[in-house]
């Protein structure tokens, strides 16, 4: 369940530290979308205000160093102006708050804000790339640790979950919203095994024990969808094949 009594004790806290300088606190990510997950999930906060110097950030810091307390990740903060001009700089992650958001307080900022699409397929393929990269460099440092390659596969799926969804949107031009759905439909269209994935989120769900796959098979599976994945879409943007 989500955690509705730290989420309004945040914003009442954040409200007096900020005073009118606080515009607006938006709620997004899976607290939203559905597929909150207690120990895996966390609760994705986008924070408009007036005025992002120095002197007004260390006001809001006793507020910020609270939620941390919390185990969850500092909120995003961003003046009206610089939402307006990053717009082709964080397209998959505002498409995502502009699908999915609750306003916690102000005004829903985002309903006024336009992102560019074209752009979208680039930032999706520099993301599937990246991801990959880091992937692997964790892996080095996991290697021969079960519960640490376990956790590096736990902590990563939503991240490429939403990365196929993103991929599929640009292939196709639309896509399921769920994690396993998005998955599950990218893997039709471009044709690779799902299956590592969905284990992994079976697991993350509670749905079934780690204990009953072993690590290194499901990674293995896991990194080699990844590199399908990532492939696909380059060939595919490079060629045109896109929808």
């Amino acid at each position: 369940m989500v955690p509705e009594k730290t989420i309004n004790d945040f914003v009442s806290r954040l409200r007096a530290a900020a005073g009118a300088n606080l515009e607006s606190v938006i709620l997004f990510g899976s607290a939203v979308a559905g597929d909150f997950h207690p120990e895996f999930s966390n609760l994705n906060l986008f924070c408009v205000v007036r005025d992002g110097s120095f002197a007004a950030l260390q006001a809001l810091a006793p507020a910020v160093k609270w939620w941390e307390s919390q185990k969850q990740p500092p909120p995003l903060f961003m003046t009206r102006e610089e939402l307006r001009r990053s717009t082709d700089v964080f397209i998959i992650e505002l498409l995502d708050i502009k699908q999915h958001h609750r306003v916690l307080f102000g005004e829903d900022v985002l309903k006024e804000v336009a992102i560019p699409t074209n752009l979208h397929r680039v930032q999706v393929e520099y993301e599937l790339v990246e991801k990959l990269a880091l992937l692997r460099q964790h892996l080095l440092l996991a290697s021969g640790n079960d519960s640490r390659m376990w956790e590096l596969l736990l902590r990563s799926v939503s991240s490429f979950a939403t990365l196929f969804r993103h991929a599929l949107i640009v292939l196709a031009g639309e896509a399921p919203v769920a994690k396993r759905e998005a998955i599950q439909a990218l893997a039709q269209q471009i044709g690779f095994d799902a299956s590592a994935f969905l284990q992994v989120l079976d697991v993350r769900e509670g749905k079934a024990n780690l204990k009953s796959f072993k690590v290194a098979d499901v990674f293995s599976r896991y990194l080699t969808a990844l590199q399908q994945v990532t492939t696909a879409v380059d060939k595919m943007l490079d060629s045109g094949s896109v929808a």
